[in-house]
C-alpha cells in the first residue's frame, strides 16, 4: 500500500485515474504555495507527496519515498537532504514549455518591431511609419542558452518562423528520454538546432546572435552567468530575453549595457525582486518589456490538467517500477 498526500487542487479526470489504481490511498490537504508546519499525524505514514513546496516539517515524513513538485525550478528542495535520505523527486518539466515558448516568440516580435513605441505613438495620436516598426524575424538568428523543454519548444516555433537556431548546451543536443512532453510539441529527437555550442564556447555563441533567450535553471553554478563580458560579446543590435530566472543575468551589468546602448533591448519575465519596486530603473527603459513572471503561469488554462497528467503518469510508473518522468538527480537535489 502506498499512501499519497496531495497539496494541490484536485483535477477530476486525473483523480479518477488514480483512484482506479490498486493499493493506493489518497489524502488532500488545503493547497498552499508556502512552506508550513503540518500536523505530524498527517505526514508520518505518507510515501508520496505532490506539492509545490514541501512542508516545513518534512523531516516528520519518515516513510517518504518520492516527491512530485509542480514547478520546473527545484531550489525549494536543496536543503532537505532528500538524496541522503534516498527520497526521489521529480519536477514539472514540460508543463510550461508551450506558454513560455509562445512568450519568447511574442517578445521577439514586440522588441524587433518596437510595439511599445507604436503604442506610445497611438496614445498620443502620432502617425509614424518609420522603418524601425517594419522589421521581420525571418532570417535572423536566435540563440537558446539551455536546451531543455522550454528551449526545444521555442526552437520548434522559431524554425517555423524561418529563424536560424543556435543552441548552447553543456552536454550537447540529442534525444531525451523520460521527460514529460505535450504530444506534437518541442524537439524530442534534438534535431532542430542549426548549430550547437558547448561549454567553453559561450562568447563565440553570443557573438552571432540577434536574440539571446535564457532557458537554463538557476543553480549555484549558473547564477550570474550573464555578466559584462557576455553582454559585450553580443552585437549592439541584439536583444536578450529572460523567462528563466532573473539572477542568471548580473543586475548591474544589464543596467550598464542598456544605459550605454550596448544591446538593443530586453524582455524580462523573471526578476531580481518580487515584486519589482516601482522605482527600479528597468521599468523606465523604452526598449525593455517587463512582465510579472507570467510567461509560464499556473493560471494557464492547461496548467492543471498537464501537471496532474505528469503526476498520474508518474504514480503509475512508480507502482510498476518504470523510470519516472522528470526525475532529478542527486546532484540536482543538492543544488550542484
Amino acid at each position: 500500500m502506498k499512501n499519497i498526500l496531495i497539496d494541490m487542487a484536485p483535477d477530476a479526470v486525473a483523480l479518477e485515474r488514480l483512484q482506479k489504481l490498486p493499493d493506493v490511498t489518497i489524502e488532500f490537504i488545503e493547497p498552499s504555495d508556502e512552506a508550513r508546519v503540518l500536523p505530524v499525524e498527517r505526514l508520518r505514514d505518507k510515501h508520496i507527496l505532490f506539492s509545490t513546496v514541501p512542508p516545513a516539517n518534512i523531516a516528520a515524513m519518515t516513510s517518504l519515498e518520492w516527491i512530485q513538485i509542480t514547478s520546473v525550478g527545484y531550489s525549494q528542495l536543496y536543503d532537505l537532504d532528500l538524496a541522503e535520505r534516498g527520497v526521489r523527486a521529480c519536477n514539472a518539466r514540460g508543463v510550461f514549455d508551450i506558454t513560455i515558448a509562445e512568450w519568447n516568440i511574442s517578445m521577439m516580435i514586440n522588441l524587433l518591431r518596437d510595439v511599445r513605441g507604436m503604442i506610445r505613438n497611438q496614445e498620443h495620436g502620432i502617425w509614424d511609419r518609420q522603418a524601425r516598426f517594419q522589421k521581420e524575424l525571418r532570417g535572423l538568428t536566435v540563440g537558446i542558452w539551455g536546451y531543455g523543454g522550454i528551449g526545444r519548444a521555442t526552437a520548434r516555433l522559431a524554425k517555423a518562423l524561418g529563424l536560424t537556431v543556435h543552441v548552447l548546451s553543456r552536454h550537447g543536443v540529442g534525444p531525451r528520454d523520460d521527460i514529460y512532453i505535450v504530444p506534437g510539441t518541442g524537439d524530442p529527437a534534438g534535431v532542430l538546432p542549426d548549430q550547437v555550442f558547448l561549454a567553453g564556447q559561450e562568447l563565440e555563441f553570443l557573438s552571432g546572435l540577434d536574440f539571446l533567450i535564457l532557458s537554463m535553471p538557476q543553480t549555484p553554478s549558473t547564477q550570474g552567468s550573464i555578466g559584462e563580458a557576455e553582454l559585450k560579446a553580443l552585437r549592439p543590435t541584439a536583444y536578450i530575453l529572460n523567462p528563466a530566472r532573473g539572477p542568471l543575468i548580473q543586475e548591474e551589468a544589464l543596467l550598464n549595457a542598456l544605459r550605454e546602448g550596448r544591446i538593443a533591448g530586453a524582455a524580462l519575465d523573471t526578476h531580481y525582486y518580487y515584486p519589482m519596486p516601482a522605482d527600479h530603473p528597468l521599468w523606465r527603459f523604452p526598449n525593455v518589456i517587463m512582465t510579472p513572471h507570467i510567461s509560464g503561469s499556473s493560471d494557464s488554462p492547461h496548467y492543471q490538467s498537464r501537471i496532474w497528467d505528469v503526476f498520474a503518469q508518474n504514480v503509475e510508473r512508480y507502482l510498476s517500477g518504470q523510470p519516472l518522468l522528470n526525475e532529478l538527480t542527486a546532484d540536482q537535489l543538492r543544488g550542484d
